[in-house]
């Protein structure tokens, strides 16, 4: 690949037209739906395997930098007038060329993305989900860019963390920010399609790393056994309890969490739409048929009014609220999916899954041996590694929304 041209910002007309902005400004340029037209300049394979999406429509543009350089009035004038352009690349410096490109060629609001596409695919969105008036907050952490979520619960002046991103220094820096330590980092299972924090949380700040020996057993990783049916509580008195709930079939070791018996952290397990796919572990009868029971048996039961935490979504119309949070009461869960929680029989339940069992990524297995400590990898290789949405959902040939 040739080297990019340096560009060049002592210009006057350059220092007014011409600006940077970072992931956050992204997301909140989509979540206030600004008129703005979106540039991706990476190669066409790239933009289609990984792209800016958000809870609103994104008008965009894939028009690769090498475009720009064989005709740069031609690719400008494919992007309409007068409307500010945010130009997003794999690094930053070929949407700093293409932004220089569209300002020789008359463009004004020229903006682009700080450090790239890894940033956004990165980018959390902190959201409270309880109100201000209970004595202890709980969070969603959103992570647009996989399409994934984590949460945080807070009580006084300490805090847990459920199924982490890597991200470990804006986790801690936002418990410093409401007053609070990072004492417990709880997973729901070995994840496949991201790369998890937890163990690099726990190392950091000493919190204290629970995981399933369904599927941790084989990790590297100190942390301590979850038990079926045990209570968490915080160290200080009072707060929210959390009841572990075995919820196999995700994965063997799939854990949900029960907060103040109020909240499901779910995990993989239960989506606002679909359910988790059982066929990660290149098992899906077996699998599928431990889903089925989990459904059946643990989850079903549990109350209509529980407030489901999802790990995972596909649509954001279908599944945020009104403030782009990511839930819904488990009674509108289950009519929503009630083509799967429907399915009386195990039988039916297992071909059910078979049918609708896209191919996993290759990818995956290679994240799970990160997981479990079993493989290395530089930050560069995990940052490659970690980009993409997930497709941890059961999709469906019936009309059911999938990732």
């Amino acid at each position: 690949m040739p080297a990019l041209p340096t560009s060049n910002y002592s210009s006057e007309v350059n220092e007014v037209s011409i600006t940077s902005y970072s992931a956050i400004e992204l997301y909140d340029s989509i979540e206030s739906k600004d008129d703005i037209i979106y540039l991706d300049v990476r190669n066409e394979e790239n933009h289609q395997l990984f792209m800016v999406e958000g809870p609103n429509d994104v008008e965009m543009y894939n028009i690769p930098y090498f475009d720009f350089m064989e005709d740069p009035e031609g690719c400008t004038a494919k992007l309409p007038e007068g409307r500010p352009v945010k130009v997003i690349c794999a690094k930053e410096g070929s949407a700093q060329f293409v932004a220089d490109i569209l300002d020789s060629q008359g463009r004004e609001e020229i903006s682009w993305l700080e450090g790239g596409i890894v940033t956004w695919g990165n980018l959390l969105i902190p959201k409270r989900i309880n109100s201000a008036d209970e004595d202890y907050e709980i969070w969603q952490f959103n992570r647009p860019g996989k399409a994934s979520c984590s949460y945080g619960l807070i009580h006084g002046e300490q805090m847990m963390l459920f199924d982490a991103s890597r991200a470990v220094e804006f986790y801690v820096e936002f418990a410093a920010s409401r007053g609070a330590d990072i004492r417990h980092v709880l997973e729901t299972h070995l994840q496949a399609d991201y790369i998890s924090g937890s163990p690099r949380i726990a190392a950091a700040t000493g919190a204290e790393f629970h995981a399933h020996d369904g599927d941790y057993a084989v990790s590297v990783f100190d942390y301590t056994s979850i038990v079926d049916g045990e209570l968490i509580h915080f160290k200080r008195d009072g707060g929210p309890s959390v009841l572990c709930t075995h919820a196999p079939g995700h994965t063997p070791g799939s854990t949900a969490y029960v907060v103040d018996e109020k909240y499901l952290i779910s995990g993989d397990t239960v989506f606002i739409v679909s359910v988790g796919r059982p066929d990660l572990g290149k098992r899906v009868v077996e699998w599928a048929k431990q889903l089925y029971a989990t459904l059946k048996q643990r989850i079903t039961v549990l109350p209509d009014e529980l407030i489901v935490l999802p790990g995972h979504y596909s649509d954001w119309r279908r599944e945020s609220n009104e403030d782009y949070l990511i839930l819904n009461d488990f009674g509108t869960v289950k009519k929503l999916n009630e083509d799967i929680y429907g399915i009386e029989g195990e039988d039916e339940f297992v071909e059910y899954m078979k049918e609708n069992m896209r191919e996993q990524p290759d990818i995956y297995n290679q994240i799970r041996k990160v997981n479990a400590g079993a493989l290395s990898l530089r930050e560069e290789e995990q940052d490659i590694m970690d980009l993409g949405k997930n497709e941890c959902a059961a999709s469906s040939n019936r009309g059911m929304q999938h990732i």
